[in-house]
């Protein structure tokens, strides 16, 4: 009895682990130190010498005071209208270059709303099936004159990224160049010009994304 009772167990026990082992399908989550959490103007411990957060944070800041003090934008009558223009990436960074001005246009618009306003021009091709529905009066506002052409843009900001890079067997020195550009769209003249700069060092080359 007591040999037919060992049996089921061991028969059981074997059934249970199969049934454990079948559940486990997921992916374990790895052994080190967790996630954490921190400030985008923050350098974090995984750094390379590229182009970073805080980087993008402080150029982004200084560009967007600066813009704002230029009297073309600041002196004058009427709201004056920027259209971005792509930045120029000559680093050997891969990474997403015009998120510079997305930045710029963020906190030009949350933080001085009525000074300056920016043009959608990356929307074209939505804005023009809506003004021909305005014009067919398939939308309402089909008598509004607006509805007949888009404002045109005053400014043009845009800016380039250029890097000089010395690797060694001891490690890798990148120097940064962060200049941007406010163009009249009408004169051609640069109305406003601004730089940040950055050196960095490191023994390790990290992977930019």
């Amino acid at each position: 009895m007591n040999m037919q009772m060992n049996s089921w167990s061991v028969a059981l026990s074997l059934v249970l682990i199969g049934i454990g082992t079948g559940c486990q399908t997921g992916v374990r989550n790895p052994s080190g130190v967790g996630v954490t959490v921190l400030q985008p103007d923050e350098q974090g411990f995984v750094a390379g010498t590229g182009i970073e957060s805080q980087d993008l944070v402080r150029v982004a800041n200084k560009m967007s005071r600066g813009i704002l003090g230029v009297p073309e934008i600041n002196g004058v009558q009427g709201v004056p209208r920027v259209v971005l223009d792509p930045v120029i990436n000559e680093t050997r960074f891969p990474i997403n270059k015009d998120i510079f001005l997305t930045r710029i246009r963020v906190a030009l618009n949350s933080q001085a709303a009525g000074k300056v306003r920016f043009l959608a021009r990356s929307r074209m091709q939505a804005l023009e099936r809506e003004r021909e529905m305005k014009r067919k009066g398939q939308v309402t506002s089909s008598t509004d004159p607006n509805a007949n052409a888009f404002k045109g843009a005053d400014f043009f900001l845009t800016g380039k990224l250029q890097s000089l890079t010395t690797s060694t067997q001891r490690g890798k020195s990148d120097y940064i160049l962060y200049s941007f550009q406010l163009i009249d769209a009408n004169t051609s003249d640069i109305v406003w010009e601004d730089f940040d700069e950055i050196k960095k060092q490191g023994v390790v080359d990290a992977v930019y994304r």
